[in-house]
């Protein structure tokens, strides 16, 4: 079975609407509809819906009628002059996903209104909040600044299509959180309230049959692909790379990966201790390294919220980022730090002075986890997703990352926050229930995670 991301597609739902009664500069209007759908269509969208305008609640069905079966993901709403507002509530009973509403530019320079395109836009906004209908505005003209309007408009479908691929999606967690996590608990209701999502429960045992039954011949042949990555061995040793050492987490791989498609999951939380380097001997830290850098959103420690944060951000373009945990602070800085499983792609270059390296956990003496630090001088997006007082929460905020104050085994990062003190916007989130994970990724994205907070009706906490 495709996981909803290998079903994804370029397809984009586009309605234009054009006017039975006459009136402001319809020439205009027509210019703005073509340079519209040519830009959408220079981005790389195959559009449906917008091959002739809509005008009434007949052509507006017609229309959704094809969107639908062509499975679009985000829809987009352009009025070139302002159009009844009634038609919102026509377009919200087809499309109970997120609306993206483009507000187009007046014609400058005549002295006339030419179109009344915002004011249009500004109403459907207006009915759609109070309708309770999700929606994101974007406001520009198609060629005046193309970069700028094309990064809207990504940004804007990127939002739509992470909420409406939220509701087919599945998220599997194996086990339950580890002991005495209990901050990390899932109610598989509110998640499917929240976003649509399923949580597809799975057995310790059930995934410990999985990790003994994976083919040896299919073992014998990802070794050699670990081995092409060539990671070295952590500094004191220990670890014991061989062959044999490196088949048990290619077990662990293998099988996560194999999970993962047969179930159709999009998302996996791992309950991984004590129970899995207790019976298989190792643990899967650098099986879930491995599978992050790939792409794959896999969360530890039962952290189904974390891997839930990790499949919107993956849809968003960001990756599934590094739950880590926030171990300690200053009035300015953070020190980010768990016991090895970043993606390869987030540390620094291997081979180099802090890249990753192979090596035993800190605290039970057994292979394996990636060592290494995050990479430096760049800005940092710190966020967190999680449960309390029976609604959802998130919050993001933005740091530079910079050289570390002292070394570390696992993977580590030191990120320094300019505004509020750390300690103050750490005792505001944990008094907000935030739990002890957090989810970093590199670049900024705390605006486009707080827009889609607001899609999802998540309370912010910025």
């Amino acid at each position: 079975m495709a996981s909803i991301r290998e079903q994804q597609k370029s397809n984009l739902g586009v309605l234009i609407f054009g006017r039975k009664r006459p009136g402001f500069d319809q020439e205009w209007s027509r210019s703005i509809r073509e340079r519209t759908l040519a830009t959408l269509q220079g981005m790389g969208y195959q559009c449906y819906g917008a091959e002739n305008v809509v005008l009434d609640d007949t052509t507006i069905h017609t229309a959704m009628d094809t969107i639908i079966a062509a499975e679009c993901k985000a829809l987009i709403v352009i009025q070139p002059s302002i159009s009844d507002g009634q038609f919102a509530l026509t377009i919200g009973q087809r499309w109970a996903h997120p609306v993206i509403l483009w507000a187009t530019p007046e014609k400058q320079g005549d002295g006339k209104v030419s179109s009344c395109a915002l004011v249009g836009q500004h109403l459907w906004a207006s009915i759609y909040r109070q309708a309770g209908h999700p929606f994101e505005l974007v406001y520009g003209g198609p060629e005046a600044e193309p970069a700028a309007m094309k990064a809207q408009l990504q940004k804007a479908i990127a939002l739509a299509q992470t909420v409406t691929m939220l509701k087919r999606s599945k998220v599997g967690v194996v086990g339950t959180h580890v002991p005495g996590f209990i901050d990390l608990a899932a109610d598989p209701f509110l998640i499917r309230k929240t976003f649509g999502l399923q949580l597809h429960p799975l057995s310790l045992p059930q995934f410990l049959d999985w990790v003994a039954a994976v083919d040896a011949a299919a073992v014998t042949a990802d070794v050699v692909k670990v081995r092409a990555l060539d990671l070295p061995e952590s500094a004191g040793g220990g670890a014991g790379v061989t062959d044999a050492a490196l088949a048990v987490n290619s077990r662990y791989y293998l099988s996560m990966l194999e999970l993962m498609q047969e179930a159709g999951l999009d998302a996996l939380a791992l309950q991984c201790w004590p129970e899995l380097p207790n019976v298989v001997g190792q643990w899967p830290y650098l099986a879930v390294s491995r599978l992050t850098t790939e792409g794959q959103v896999v969360s530890i420690e039962g952290d189904v919220d974390g891997a839930i944060a990790g499949l919107m951000s993956s849809l968003m373009g960001m990756g599934p980022g590094f739950l880590t945990d926030w171990l300690e602070h200053d009035e300015s800085a953070i020190q980010f730090w768990h016991p090895g499983m970043a993606p390869l792609d987030m540390c620094c270059e291997v081979g180099g002075e802090d890249g990753p390296s192979l090596g035993e956990h800190f605290n039970g003496a057994r292979p394996f986890v990636v060592d290494g630090m995050l990479r430096v001088g760049g800005t940092v997006t710190v966020s967190r997703l999680w449960r309390c007082d029976n609604r959802y929460h998130m919050t993001a905020f933005e740091g530079r990352a910079i050289e570390p104050r002292r070394r570390l085994s696992g993977n580590t990062l030191l990120v320094e926050v300019s505004g509020e003190s750390v300690p103050v916007r750490f005792d505001r989130l944990i008094h907000a229930g935030m739990p002890h994970h957090v989810t970093l990724h590199h670049g900024e994205h705390a605006e486009q995670l707080r827009r889609l907070a607001r899609l999802l009706s998540i309370e912010w906490h910025g």
